[in-house]
């Protein structure tokens, strides 16, 4: 550490020790799909050019290209004396768990994941149900069919999250629509198929489907230019997708994970770093819909009061959006 002195002279001479972070290195390893993915670690990636861009403060990054990667990324970046690692995905949660055990001076974080333990690690988990909640009620009222669809990457119960939040959102408003569901697979390479996407999302129209959300990663670019190229909708999420095919894509589903990213090296920056779950839904800004010029023609005044009493009602309490992962089960 650094000090600076701040002398104060009033009725004499007063010196203050004020002690300031001094050659803050912070790391983030970057999952499968790379950094511009133009969807989570993209979204991460926003978070971290915010922090270096208002402190100037240079962040060391990796871009994970294979699963084995993973734990030795995480632990280069701390051998390299990065005073702070984020680990974006729940993939990387034995590999962070193993290494923080190892450099217990040393501050990590953690993206989608929350049942881990450690006194130097800081986890972030989000109400992705809530945010599927409000972009379902935003389909079921662009709907023309009464039929849509949502396209997920991996096989899991975090992306069964998102699955029976979106249910939740368009059977609030048409009880008798019909949610086509997919995966794309049950391996890491599901995240970054595009071709897939784009099958799976065809199929879907073919059923009659007219709304398409995804929750696949970098899959979901096939998801949104299947859509557009059959003059169809669909939702984008994790960043705001509404630019990839701009008057064909209803909205995107935010999923605030440049939030965490920003949070968590400021908060290191600013000494404030603290250990723990985080837990970030509408309430606390973690999760929304995207509203911007891209698709400002789609939306009209009855949808968005709707997405919006949703929400309100959502950070009242007096909606509950079944969250899966809590019995793996979606009673809607």
């Amino acid at each position: 550490m650094k000090k600076t002195l701040s002398c104060l002279i009033s009725l004499g001479l007063i010196c203050m020790s004020t002690a300031v972070l001094a050659d803050m290195k912070p790391a983030v390893v970057y999952d499968m799909g790379g950094k511009f993915d133009k969807s989570f670690n993209e979204g991460v990636w926003n978070g971290v050019k915010k922090f270096s861009d208002e402190t100037g403060i240079k962040v060391m990054e990796f871009e994970v290209t294979n699963e084995t990667q993973r734990e030795q990324a995480i632990r280069r970046m701390a051998e390299r004396g990065a005073t702070v690692v984020l680990g974006v995905g729940f993939a990387q949660a034995d590999a962070i768990a193993k290494v923080s055990a190892e450099f217990p001076a040393t501050k990590f974080s953690i993206i989608d994941v929350g049942w881990l333990d450690g006194a130097n690690l800081r986890q972030y988990v989000f109400k992705e149900h809530e945010g599927s909640y409000i972009v379902g009620v935003a389909a079921a009222k662009a709907s023309k069919t009464g039929k849509v669809g949502f396209v997920g990457g991996m096989d899991i119960p975090l992306i069964s999250k998102f699955a029976c939040g979106y249910v939740g959102g368009v059977k609030s408003v048409n009880k008798t629509a019909t949610v086509f569901q997919n995966m794309t697979g049950s391996t890491p390479s599901a995240w970054n198929d595009p071709a897939k996407g784009a099958e799976i999302t065809q199929s879907q129209i073919d059923r009659g489907a007219d709304v398409v959300y995804h929750a696949a990663g970098g899959t979901g670019s096939g998801v949104i230019r299947a859509a557009a190229d059959a003059g169809k909708l669909a939702i984008g999420v994790d960043s705001n997708q509404n630019g990839m095919a701009p008057g064909s894509v209803l909205t995107s589903m935010l999923k605030r994970v440049d939030v965490a990213a920003y949070e968590t090296f400021m908060d290191v920056k600013n000494g404030s770093f603290s250990s723990g779950i985080r837990v970030l839904g509408l309430a606390e800004g973690g999760v929304d819909w995207a509203l911007d010029k891209n698709n400002a023609a789609l939306v009209n005044a009855d949808m968005k009061a709707a997405v919006e009493a949703a929400k309100k009602d959502i950070i009242a309490g007096k909606v509950k959006v079944h969250d899966f992962t809590s019995d793996s089960k979606c009673p809607y």
